[in-house]
């Protein structure tokens, strides 16, 4: 191995216990590759199963904790006990590999398609659609209902452990319901769920409570808990960096493994705030401080790339979205020397060796500009 990548592949023990072999992660992406009635299918426990090899930690697709909560087609659920058997397959295919298996839990709020949630009910924080054509105006949960859905959260942690996870990630990031709340543009709320910034973080911090106490209940200490948020909003009433540091000191005092930011590219500076100098996920880090990791992510690909983000950030993990899909060997061929090999883009003929279901190819090669392709094959 090149000595300069050799910060890459150092262990690191996290706050509960758990330690992992190197620094790199798998990233959560959207696969749309689970069976129509939310179990999951053998196609993405192949594809896992293909690209956990390297890497020390693998975190799942979001998988919703209610019936409302169901975002996307092809999504796959842990909402009930008959989930456990797929979810299980799946934790085991992971570990297999050496990777420890973690799976991403959430609710998609506002985001979530009418026909994939029941009597087309689409719910949030308040009545505020989606800025997109079509988008339904969601319904207000009243207060049993957000007590419930912290509820689900929780049974689907047990039911992670039950299954073999070695953790759970609480997606708050991307618009989604969690961040639906802390949001002041999409929270209009005017009980103890809004309003404030204090009450606006009601709820997310139930859910890790929650959490919290699910898995003193029920799993070994060293079981991981993670937090992933999105640093700031587009539009202008959304959140700002402020708000995201004072979420990060609010989590700071939970029992949590690590905060994972969600971001396009690792250098981008903050929107908002004093401090444009630096990027996001630097500030992130300083705030969140020398015991509490960050996962840094956004438009890794070379191990230039990974060094270069760990170095400039601080950030204590890195994770590879599209990239270790493009090369699932990523890691094996930085551990061996091999990097000049990583390849860096797609082939439209590469579906079959990189081991990507159908649903996800299809929609990776009909998005234009979201996955770099090449114009001839290189497998």
């Amino acid at each position: 191995m090149n000595s300069s990548y050799q910060p890459l592949f150092q262990p690191i023990r996290l706050r509960r216990g758990a330690e992992l072999k190197n620094r790199i992660i798998m990233a959560p992406m959207t696969h749309f590759s689970s069976h129509p009635d939310g179990t999951v299918s053998d196609d993405e426990i192949r594809y896992y199963e293909r690209r956990a090899g390297g890497v020390s930690m693998v975190i799942t697709a979001c998988v919703f904790v209610s019936p409302s909560g169901k975002g996307f087609p092809g999504e796959f659920g842990a909402e009930r006990d008959e989930r456990i058997e797929g979810l299980s397959r799946l934790a085991s295919a992971i570990k297999r590999q050496g990777a420890k298996a973690v799976l991403q839990i959430f609710h998609g709020g506002r985001a979530c398609a009418p026909d994939l949630v029941p009597n087309r009910d689409v719910v949030s924080a308040s009545d505020v659609a989606e800025e997109k054509e079509g988008a339904p105006t969601p319904r207000p949960l009243t207060e049993p209902e957000i007590v419930q859905i912290v509820r689900d959260f929780g049974e689907a942690t047990r039911r992670a452990i039950e299954a073999g996870f070695d953790g759970v990630e609480l997606h708050g990031a991307n618009g989604y319901l969690i961040q639906q709340f802390y949001s002041p543009y999409t929270n209009k709320r005017n009980d103890r769920f809004g309003g404030s910034r204090e009450n606006r973080l009601t709820f997310p911090l139930m859910i890790v409570d929650e959490v919290t106490r699910v898995v003193k209940e029920h799993a070994k200490n060293e079981f991981l808990i993670g937090y992933r948020f999105s640093p700031e909003e587009a539009h202008e009433q959304g959140l700002k960096m402020e708000d995201t540091n004072v979420l990060i000191d609010a989590l700071k005092s939970k029992a949590l493994d690590y905060l994972h930011v969600s971001a396009t590219d690792y250098r981008t500076p903050p929107k908002s705030g004093s401090d444009q100098s630096t990027s996001r996920i630097a500030l992130i880090v300083m705030r969140a401080g020398n015991d509490l990791p960050v996962i840094g992510v956004g438009s890794i690909k070379t191990p230039d790339d990974a060094i270069d983000a760990q170095s400039s950030t601080g950030c204590a993990l890195i994770a590879l979205g599209r990239e270790i899909i493009i090369e699932p060997d990523w890691v094996q061929k930085v551990e061996r020397g091999d990097e000049h090999a990583i390849a860096t883009e797609l082939s439209l003929s590469d579906q079959e060796r990189l081991v990507v279901p159908t649903p996800l190819w299809n929609a990776i090669t009909h998005t234009p500009g979201w996955f770099p392709i090449a114009m001839s094959s290189n497998a």
